[in-house]
């Protein structure tokens, strides 16, 4: 019987080494190739934007003769704007009576997304005669320049003398310290003096994305709140009747079988 050849170890050592060699360059190869794959979804998924933009440009202009037409209703309902602010909880923890006050001269509220929408809008707030501030209008505006850096400015607000609200404080104990203490840019128009971080400015997008398409039901938040109470209470009032009736009923029965047991025995 032949016997096996014997593999030396140099052979298998250069058999691995080959092995090895073949396996990293698969491994370079499917990196190289998922490069490319991955430029092609790149490269669609700029397309998408660029699409999506169009449309969204375009239903925005669509848009705009509804927003004025509810601007007009809203201005017959008198502290529309307020109310709404007052029942979105972001916007409320912001507020202080002094604000709430300041903020029912406000008539009306309006955001304005720039053409192209990418770069940025202002949102403008109305106010009838008041005395906290001259101004008619102030507005805040957020930007995106070409390299894409976040920036924002604001109308400078003309207080009244003695009215700067950004200036005021809530002494703990007074009427009203259930709401934040402010100190200065602690009040909600204080919003209006803050750039310093115009890409997260959480207010102007509460604004803009939330309150803004649809402040009718923040407007009616707390009417609801306040039906929803009312049903509860019925429904509590409903089983308490339940409760109380089947208790008589079991009373009664209870009754009627006591004279029944008095009557077996008289017999």
């Amino acid at each position: 019987m032949a016997t096996p050849n014997k593999v030396s170890k140099r052979e298998t050592k250069n058999n691995h080494g080959g092995s090895q060699e073949q396996a990293d360059k698969e491994q370079q190869d499917a990196i190289e190739r998922i490069d490319e794959v991955q430029n092609e979804i790149d490269r669609l998924n700029e397309q998408a934007s660029e699409e999506i933009l169009k449309v969204e440009q375009k239903y925005n202009k669509m848009r705009q003769p509804h927003f004025q037409r509810r601007t007009e209703l809203i201005s017959k309902i008198p502290n529309f704007w307020v109310t709404a602010f007052v029942n979105h909880p972001q916007v409320s923890a912001l507020l202080s009576e002094e604000d709430e006050e300041a903020l029912q001269f406000l008539k009306k509220v309006e955001v304005q997304e720039f053409e192209d929408i990418k770069s940025g809008y202002k949102i403008n707030f109305y106010f009838d005669e008041n005395p906290y501030f001259d101004n008619k209008c102030i507005t805040k505006e957020f930007h995106l320049n070409e390299t894409g850096e976040p920036s924002s400015k604001s109308t400078p607000i003309t207080w009244k003398p003695g009215k700067d609200l950004t200036k005021s404080k809530t002494a703990p104990g007074q009427k009203g310290d259930h709401k934040r203490s402010h100190t200065d840019q602690e009040s909600f128009f204080g919003w209006f003096l803050d750039h310093n971080d115009a890409g997260a400015d959480e207010l102007g997008e509460v604004i803009k994305d939330d309150i803004w398409p649809n402040p009718l039901q923040y407007y009616l938040a707390s009417e609801i709140e306040e039906e929803g109470g009312e049903g509860e209470e019925e429904d509590e009032g409903e089983g308490g009747e339940d409760e109380d009736g089947e208790g008589a009923e079991l009373d009664e029965e209870e009754e009627g079988e006591e004279e029944e047991e008095e009557g077996e025995g008289d017999a």
